[in-house]
């Protein structure tokens, strides 16, 4: 079983806190960089965020 895999399982069920917590973090570094590395860190976001197992969007994300 690969690491992402035993990730994966421990989040079931708690997905919507792990979003929460990927929005945190990449919002807390874009405010130590100055939002100098924004556009990664959002694409960091997205692809960590097809990972958990993205919902679909909504008016008020991104």
């Amino acid at each position: 079983m690969s690491m992402l895999d035993k990730l994966k399982g421990m989040l079931k069920g708690h997905e919507d806190q792990a979003r929460q917590g990927v929005e945190k973090a990449g919002d807390a570094f874009d405010a130590r960089t100055g939002n100098k590395y924004q556009s990664q860190v959002d694409m960091a976001q997205r692809k960590l965020d097809e990972q958990i197992g993205n919902r679909p969007p909504t008016d008020d994300q991104r």
